[in-house]
């Protein structure tokens, strides 16, 4: 009987103190009560603060949860919350001075003080104290080494000072803490500050290292392709002609969609080379490989334009048009073309019919992350500032959609 009552008493001690911990954890002692800290979680301003939140109704969402906060006012995750939800709504400085107090807490743990230097550094941020918040995220990756959300804030700001290098150390840094299914993400990142590197070079009167630079980048990632233009336009300034044209053939296999970009500069290389039919040939294998390139067929038409030959260019006009009805760049041509014919009626009269109920819009290019619009393709969003997030948008034809919608459409069942 002694010897259980051995055995059981460390045992009865150890529950005793997970008992004890439990209830330390879960309650503390504020202004000589006890507070339930649970009570705030299950408080319905703080749930109702929630579904505020994520429907995005800002106000509201910081009217239930400054409530909820008077059940226990030095509430970490509420005050966070609060703070950032007042930087959202354009009260910077209410957030700072917010997030300001809670870093004066004399017992947060490193975790806790990382992450409102965070929230501090994205107020200072969103207030414009640039070097305020370098401050504060250049601390909480002290605090905190591999704070993703941090770093890619660092990586941010040299990118908009233009900080080529550093913002390149930044990302390799990110690389190398990335699991494998986003490193091929952050290499693509790599390539395109890589190909910056390499313009501020040029600019620096340094070609031999922009190659380097240009290579490199292209080794990250082969569908850079501004990466693929700068290289060829450093080779051609060095007389490297074939170079430059191989390198530019190469968008079309490793980035068809972006083969565009080098038209003018193929065109114009193989015309110094006298090779005039090879762009003629290059822009027909593009059409071949891909059916739905209205870009090759108008490109292809407005070389044909150039050397006289407005009809013919003008069925590869009306070609284009029928793949993209709504880029008005086409349509500009084709009005350039009727007017050499002497708007000629049958060719008027089909132009006419393939441009029914057609729409103009000069953006079409949009950023998949944050759905800014530009007129022209860009590398880096000018408003989230992401790399090669930049698509066309298209407008599907009349046809094309109702045949979309048949497709779709579930098969009735047999009577």
């Amino acid at each position: 009987m002694t010897d259980t009552l051995l055995l059981l008493a460390p045992i009865a001690a150890l529950l005793i103190g997970l008992a004890a911990g439990k209830a330390w954890e879960r309650y503390k002692l504020q202004d000589g009560r006890w507070i339930d800290r649970r009570k705030i979680r299950e408080s319905p301003h703080y749930i109702l603060g929630l579904n505020f939140l994520v429907s995005n109704q800002i106000d509201l969402a910081i009217e239930e949860l400054t409530r909820a906060m008077g059940l226990d006012s030095t509430a970490l995750e509420i005050n966070l919350i609060l703070g950032n939800l007042y930087r959202e709504r354009g009260q910077v400085s209410k957030a700072i001075q917010l997030h300001q107090r809670l870093l004066q807490r004399p017992k947060l743990t490193e975790m806790e003080q990382a992450y409102v230097l965070l929230c501090l550094g994205l107020d200072y941020k969103r207030g414009g104290f640039i070097d305020r918040a370098f401050e504060a995220f250049s601390e909480v990756t002290r605090l905190d080494p591999g704070n993703q959300y941090a770093l890619l804030n660092l990586e941010k700001i040299h990118e908009e000072q233009q900080q080529w290098q550093e913002a390149h150390a930044i990302r390799q840094r990110i690389t190398n803490i990335a699991p494998d299914v986003e490193k091929p993400r952050d290499q693509a990142i790599l390539a395109f500050l890589e190909n910056e590197l390499g313009l501020q070079a040029m600019r620096q009167g340094s070609p031999e290292q922009a190659v380097r630079h240009f290579e490199t980048a292209l080794e990250l990632d082969p569908r850079t392709v501004p990466a693929s233009l700068n290289l060829g336009d450093v080779h051609l300034q060095q007389g490297q002609t074939t170079e430059a044209i191989a390198r530019w053939e190469q968008i079309s296999r490793t980035a068809p969609e972006r083969s565009y970009l080098a038209f003018d500069r193929l065109e114009k290389a193989y015309a110094g080379a006298s090779s005039h039919g090879r762009f003629i040939e290059f822009c027909r294998r593009l059409i071949d490989a891909n059916p739905q390139d209205w870009r090759a067929r108008m490109t292809l038409g407005q070389h044909l334009a150039a050397q006289g030959d407005a009809r013919h260019a003008l069925e590869f006009f009306f070609d284009s048009l029928v793949h993209n009805p709504h880029a008005l760049a086409v349509h500009l041509a084709i009005w350039r073309s009727l007017m050499k014919l002497d708007f000629d009626q049958a060719l008027v009269n089909r132009y006419l019919s393939l441009t029914h109920e057609s729409v103009f819009y000069l953006d079409p290019h949009i950023c998949m992350r944050c759905h800014y619009r530009s007129t022209e393709l860009l590398w880096q969003c000018p408003q989230c500032h992401e790399w090669n997030t930049f698509v066309e948008e298209r407008i599907a034809p009349a046809e094309d959609a109702e045949e979309t919608e048949d497709a779709e459409a579930p098969e009735e069942a047999p009577a």
